[in-house]
């Protein structure tokens, strides 16, 4: 587990119910933890979802297809493309930053 055990009994020992404690002690201790770990996931999702367009889905890959297609000009859309997905990657990359700052802060006030 990510958080440790005495966590949960030092609110339960504070009188605190185990919602309360689970809201206000162990459940953003938890976030702070797993933050790193599931946007990078999120990071490789956004990536991966242009390998999924081969297997038959559809999104952005068949969009731009479909452009180059009509226009005879493949190169320029799939460089759209990368740029899109580059973009996309981040700004996800840079949210999560901010984010692992703004939790880190609350651990130098200790």
């Amino acid at each position: 587990m990510s958080v440790d055990h005495g966590q949960m009994e030092a609110g339960r020992a504070l009188g605190l119910s185990y919602r309360v404690t689970m809201l206000k002690i162990v459940i953003p201790q938890a976030v702070k933890n797993i933050l790193p770990t599931l946007g990078n996931e999120f990071i490789a999702l956004i990536k991966e979802t242009s390998v999924v367009s081969f297997v038959g889905a559809s999104d952005l890959y068949v969009a731009f297809s479909y452009i180059g297609t009509n226009s005879y000009e493949f190169m320029v859309p799939y460089l759209v493309m990368a740029l899109i997905y580059i973009v996309l990657v981040m700004i996800i990359a840079s949210l999560i930053k901010v984010m692992e700052r703004s939790l880190r802060k609350s651990d130098r006030r200790n």
